[in-house]
C-alpha cells in the first residue's frame, strides 16, 4: 500500500487544512490552458517555452500576470482565469 500523499500549501495558513486534489482532465486538447506568471524573474521564460510546447499540439493559451510575487492573485484575476481556462499552469522560476 502506498502513503498517502502530502502537499504543502506555501500561503501563511495557521492550522493544515485538508482539501482534495482537483480532478485532472485526461486530455488537453479541446481545452483552453492558462498560464498564470507570478511576476517571479524568468518565469515568463518558462511560461513561454510551455505556450510554445502546447501551441505545437494545437493547444489553446492564454496568459496572465500576477501584480507582484508577494501577494495572491487578485479575486478579478482568478475569476477571469476560472471563466476563460479549462487549466491553469502557474510559473514559479527564479
Amino acid at each position: 500500500m502506498t502513503e498517502p500523499e502530502i502537499l504543502l500549501d506555501p500561503t501563511a495558513e495557521r492550522t493544515a487544512a485538508e482539501r482534495p486534489r482537483a480532478a485532472r482532465p485526461q486530455r488537453l486538447e479541446g481545452l483552453t490552458v492558462g498560464l498564470l506568471d507570478i511576476s517571479k524573474p524568468r518565469g515568463d521564460v518558462f511560461l513561454g517555452r510551455l505556450e510554445e510546447r502546447f501551441g505545437e499540439r494545437g493547444i489553446e493559451v492564454k496568459r496572465y500576470r500576477k501584480p507582484t510575487f508577494t501577494r495572491i492573485a487578485p479575486t478579478e484575476l482568478q475569476q477571469q482565469m476560472a471563466a476563460e481556462c479549462s487549466v491553469i499552469v502557474e510559473g514559479l522560476a527564479d
